[in-house]
């Protein structure tokens, strides 16, 4: 599903340049779900950025489902992103002023879907996370977990084949944040490809392979507990 070979990025800032990915090489199979750690600077979220196509990359090359992903337009890269991707931030991104239903709805406004349509499958992604009563809730009504239920079915109803996930239980407590992954769990089994960036051990621990990035490099990697349940 993802593809990796030799990549590298460098940001320009002024009259500097900083490295932050440094020949990266790192497949991820489709169905998988893996975890991305590495302290403040790793280059975690960058890696994150250039999967998700919202940002380019200087040297390498990069397949996403058997497409090379270089050098695209913005409007090839929003293509891609709604054809491919759905994406879980830790800050969830929700409109504050659309409710439940609305939020979960947009990427469909965005294929041009009529109101009704979108709305009755929003509601379908709603009951999946348990959250269809509070459909006409608006985001400062709910509680973190349930905004974070709300833009992970955001996430799925462009039916992606990948779902990416930026810190999705920073913002959480324990508990929440195991019924968060639970949930990831069963999007997994669905057949989605997850990445998760997390800088907590006991979430990487709920993925079934972890990735550490130091200082722009893959560190190492190795297969959790969980992924002997798989085999």
């Amino acid at each position: 599903m993802v593809e990796i070979s030799g990549l590298h990025k460098s940001y320009i800032t002024g009259t500097n340049s900083l490295h932050v990915l440094k020949g990266i090489d790192l497949t991820i199979e489709a169905g998988e779900m893996v975890s991305i750690m590495g302290s403040s600077g790793s280059g975690k979220s960058t890696l994150l950025n250039v999967i998700g196509i919202l940002d380019g990359y200087d040297k390498g090359e990069y397949n996403l489902n058997g497409k090379v992903i270089r050098d695209l337009s913005e409007k090839q890269a929003a293509w891609y992103r709604n054809q491919m991707i759905g994406f879980v931030f830790q800050s969830f991104n929700l409109i504050s002023f659309k409710n439940a239903l609305e939020n979960v709805a947009l990427p469909l406004y965005y294929q041009k879907i009529p109101r009704r349509k979108r709305n009755k499958i929003a509601a379908e992604y709603l009951e999946k996370v348990g959250l269809l009563d509070w459909a006409t809730h608006l985001p400062s009504e709910l509680s973190g977990g349930q905004k974070q239920r709300i833009a992970i079915a955001r996430a799925l109803i462009s039916n992606p084949k990948v779902i990416l996930a930026d810190e999705p239980t920073g913002a959480l407590d324990t508990q929440t944040s195991y019924e968060v992954m639970e949930l990831f769990k069963e999007i997994n089994d669905s057949g989605i490809t997850m990445i998760i960036v997390t800088h907590e051990k006991d979430i990487s621990e709920r993925t079934k392979r972890i990735i550490h990035l130091k200082d722009g490099f893959i560190e190492k990697e190795y297969k959790t507990k969980l992924s002997l349940n798989y085999a």
